[in-house]
């Protein structure tokens, strides 16, 4: 790794969050808007479960791109790259009239935010290690902020009747002019010279568990961020379909600004233990109990268990021993990608199947899961030595 170079450590770091903040107002944005877009097509879940399935396979392309990027870039130069391609993404779907231009938006969207996110946590999980006290969580709070002021937006957006091609085309706009302006202020030298390669062999298990633990996390936020409207909106019955999705988010952030004072408190086996019971009983109290009050409770509590095991999986991975930071990463992002952008259309497959209140105990699935496969992981790290 080459000497990394900053205008300042704050500056960096308040550039990098700024990143995170962005990235975090463009998926909540689209994301927010999907029961717009289904009565729009006039689409049934099935059938957006289909749609959305373009964005796995076209995130899942970056991975093999990972590699040379790596080597060849600092990772600012992606990251912005990235950034302007998301904005543009978003633009796109906003004024999308069919479904082929809609699922090409959704497919270089996806590719856009699999080459930037790599960027972007590779970023966080370096300026951390010059950091003496935990800061990762708070890039990811920012995230998670990101997605709050999307949802907030998009709700007044509905409460005014804006149409959405014009919310979306103003937020990428946005969007675009805080990429530029903050990219000067982004860390420099970053690139990785060594471990930027995938080595053959037996596999790393460690990183291996790891990656599952994300894939598990990934299943439950990312299902929330794309069905929590529509359960709102089909199975609470409310007007203000967003209210669920906001107070997850909400929750999600306020976890996440926490997680660098629980890092330094308590052990991470802990940490993975709490989230796991959180998942699951904020998920039986909505489906159980699929009324207002109680379905905004236990949105809440979900997004309290699934704030921390993406940004404390991530920074446990840029410590691997078989590969740099931003390979490691890379790495289990694919497993991020699979739970982010596979998770909503099963979803939608198995809400047509047997009922959307139904297909919600998926996620109390996944969340159960993060308990035994989180053991293993300190158990194969204790035998690694």
């Amino acid at each position: 790794m080459n000497n990394i170079s900053t205008q300042s450590p704050h500056s960096s770091r308040a550039a990098v969050s700024i990143f995170f903040l962005i990235h975090g107002i463009n998926l909540a944005s689209w994301a927010s808007r999907i029961p717009d877009i289904k009565a729009a097509m006039d689409i049934n879940d099935a059938q957006m479960g289909t749609l959305l399935l373009v964005m796995p396979i076209s995130s899942l392309l970056g991975l093999a791109a990972s590699s040379w990027i790596l080597r060849s870039f600092d990772n600012k130069v992606p990251l912005i790259v990235a950034m302007i391609a998301q904005s543009i993404a978003l633009a796109c779907i906003g004024i999308s009239s069919n479904l082929i231009a809609l699922g090409s938006s959704l497919f270089f969207m996806a590719l856009a935010f699999r080459v930037g996110g790599i960027a972007m946590n590779t970023q966080a999980v370096i300026l951390q290690k010059s950091y003496a006290k935990p800061i990762n969580g708070s890039f990811h709070a920012m995230w998670s902020f990101g997605g709050i002021l999307a949802v907030g937006l998009t709700s007044l957006m509905i409460a005014l009747d804006v149409p959405m091609h014009t919310h979306l085309i103003w937020t990428s706009v946005c969007i675009g002019i805080f990429a530029i302006v903050c990219y000067p202020w982004l860390p420099s030298g970053d690139r990785a010279t060594e471990g930027s390669k995938i080595k053959m062999g037996k596999p790393d298990k460690p990183l291996f568990l790891l990656g599952v633990l994300i894939l598990l996390a990934s299943f439950c936020e990312g299902g929330m961020f794309d069905w929590s409207g529509v359960y709102f909106k089909d199975i609470v019955n409310v007007e203000v379909y967003t209210a669920g999705y906001f107070t997850f988010m909400i929750c999600m952030t306020i976890a996440r600004l926490l997680l660098d004072k629980l890092i330094a408190h308590i052990d991470n086996k802990k940490i993975y233990i709490g989230s796991s019971l959180l998942i699951v009983g904020g998920i039986l109290l909505a489906v159980l109990l699929p009324n207002l009050i109680p379905a905004m409770i236990g949105f809440s509590v979900v997004g309290m268990g699934t704030a921390v095991v993406i940004p404390t999986t991530f920074l446990m991975a840029g410590d691997s021993k078989k590969y740099s930071a931003g390979m490691a990463i890379s790495i289990i992002s694919s497993y991020s990608v699979v739970g982010m952008l596979f998770g909503p259309p099963l979803i939608g497959f198995i809400s047509e199947a047997f009922g959307l209140q139904v297909s919600f105990l998926f996620f109390a699935l996944m969340g159960l899961l993060i308990l035994p496969v989180s053991l293993m992981y300190f158990h194969a790290v204790k035998r690694q030595g």
